[in-house]
């Protein structure tokens, strides 16, 4: 539509035009709007503009921009659906015209589960995917070797079938939330015509954050169970005479390395030295070396079939450690060991909830690590980040860094908190109501923690005690499974606390979970939604958009793995 303006001027030159110039001015128009919209890769109206956002996420984070998303597309009427990528499949996809993919990356550069079968269904299809426009943000932590690396064949994936980008591909770190409002904020310039895509393409990198490495030592290690448990989970405290900076909410990242046996068991079957060097990359370090920073333990499908590729065998396993893989598959003399390490890629951070306060433990940081203990083949294993830590000598130099979590905070000093953490879960839990009582904050506090056993499993009992007594702890709801003939969970104890639990959230209170995401943190929201809808008398899936609506609002928050 043209101004007043500008339609009197028009028809002006209209009134005064022979048939002929008139004829000319038509050609000239049409050539002018078909260079202008020429680009490989088009400008869409806004009023036209209905994208479909697909997420693909582990945690959680994905589907939290999603619901982000489509709130900030509303506002500015721009139509809008969401939709989980398990529930979405090519046939589909060749039927949109605009898709913006949100993608988070797992352990080895690996897609979320819900993912997986998307996208091998992607690459193995014919389909010609020349109509859609798409664009992609992928979720990652630059902690890792493969950073973003589910997003980054993603984007490959789609271009390969034909797809036209409307935006290069973006790159998220943990701490997304610039990046996400970056990324929105180009769409929506690209939506309504006010930038050409190239020119976003050019301006949409954007800077991830780097992480601060500190050194300490471990001052402290204590088993909190009593001997008769099946567990084994310590309480460990390290000391750096550097300020750590952190955030109750935030976690520590450690980088294990493989233990000197299982190295030297390597080294012997391919009959190289320690102190061999070898050039891999550009880079010379000596075989050792290499063996101690390079992931031989649990090794993905994706490690496994370029190893078998190598050893020229068929290796069945899903996962599978690398001298088990050795012991199993005798290989030909010609694979090298040189060709192996090119191979394997470095050892994978770990990261431990943080379970202390910088307000109540001044220069310190304490973790709550569970030994992980599980069994292949009838051989009893151990996780390979625990078992460093539980492992590792008082008093000797420890290197960590500090990971960020903007996405799992505690709320002003005023509001209630209800925070579920069974297991290691309390970890952030004990950082928050030692936070709240060094800082004296208003909020009430509401724990359930659940566990094994009460007289073997019950971690951090005396402090808890000591909090419920002052009053920083409200209320304190627990579940120990196998003390009773019925196993009892936390999401029991939600259920039998439905009234008060519903009041509480009705009343402004922030819900957070922390632990084992399956089945724990599903057991939990299907209890917490139920209670919703008996307390509300509402459907169970009003009550689930009830509790989405909290978590997009930041009101409900799920540190989850």
């Amino acid at each position: 539509m043209l101004s007043e303006n500008k339609f009197t001027l028009l028809q002006q030159i209209v009134q005064n035009a022979t048939p002929e110039e008139i004829i000319w001015t038509k050609g000239y128009l049409a050539g002018y709007l078909d260079k202008t919209t020429s680009e490989t890769t088009p400008t869409i109206p806004n009023a036209a503009v209905k994208p479909l956002i697909v997420y693909g996420t582990e945690t959680g984070n994905s589907k939290k921009i999603a619901s982000q998303l489509l709130a900030g597309f509303k506002k500015n009427k721009i139509q809008a659906k969401a939709v989980d990528v398990f529930q979405f499949d090519i046939a589909k996809l060749e039927k949109e015209s605009l898709v913006l993919f949100i993608m988070s990356t797992q352990g080895e550069g690996e897609f979320p589960q819900n993912a997986v079968a998307f996208y091998e269904d992607l690459k193995a299809s014919n389909a010609t995917l020349n109509h859609l426009s798409y664009a992609v943000l992928a979720l990652g932590d630059t902690s890792y070797p493969l950073y973003c690396n589910a997003g980054i064949l993603l984007d490959e994936a789609l271009e390969e079938k034909g797809a036209k980008r409307l935006l290069d591909l973006a790159k998220a770190d943990v701490d997304y939330s610039s990046t996400v409002t970056n990324w929105e904020n180009h769409l929506k310039l690209v939506f309504q015509n006010q930038v050409s895509t190239e020119t976003v393409a050019k301006t949409s990198t954007l800077a991830t954050s780097h992480k601060k490495n500190y050194t300490g030592i471990i001052s402290h290690k204590v088993v909190l169970n009593d001997r008769e448990s099946n567990k084994k989970t310590f309480h460990i405290e390290i000391t750096s005479q550097e300020e750590i900076a952190y955030e109750p909410g935030d976690s520590l990242g450690i980088i294990p390395k493989n233990k000197a046996e299982e190295i030297a068991f390597i080294l012997n079957y391919f009959g190289t030295e320690a102190t061999q060097e070898i050039k891999i990359k550009e880079q010379i370090v000596s075989a050792v070396q290499w063996l101690s920073q390079l992931n031989i333990k649990g090794l993905s499908k994706r490690s496994l079939d370029q190893i078998a590729a190598l050893f020229k065998t068929t290796i069945t396993f899903e996962k599978a450690d690398l001298i088990t893989i050795l012991q199993q598959h005798p290989i030909q003399k010609i694979v090298t060991i040189d060709a192996l390490l090119e191979i394997l890629l470095p050892i994978a951070p770990r990261l431990y909830s943080i379970s202390s306060s910088s307000e109540a433990h001044d220069g310190q940081v304490h973790l709550t690590v569970n030994l992980n203990t599980f069994k292949v083949d009838g051989e009893i294993k151990t996780g390979l980040a625990s078992q460093y830590l539980a492992d590792y000598p008082l008093e000797t130099e420890f290197e960590f860094y500090i990971h960020k979590n903007n996405n799992f905070r505690l709320p002003d000093d005023k509001t209630d908190i209800i925070m579920i953490g069974p297991g290691t879960g309390i970890a952030p839990f004990r950082s928050f109501i030692a936070q709240r009582d060094a800082t004296g904050a208003e909020g009430r506090n509401w724990l359930f923690f659940g566990e094994q056993h009460f007289t073997s499993d019950f971690y951090y009992q005396t402090e808890i005690q000591d909090w419920i007594g002052t009053g920083v702890l409200t209320k304190l709801d627990t579940a120990f499974s196998r003390d009773q003939e019925k196993k009892i969970y936390v999401q029991d104890r939600i259920r039998e606390k439905a009234t008060e639990f519903n009041n509480w959230l009705q009343n402004g209170a922030n819900l957070y979970i922390c632990g084992q995401k399956n089945p724990m943190s599903t057991d939990v929201e299907n209890a917490i939604i139920a209670v919703i809808a008996t307390e509300r008398n509402i459907t169970n899936e009003a009550a689930k958009e009830i509790l989405e609506a909290l978590e997009t609002a930041g009101k409900y928050q799920k540190d989850v793995y």
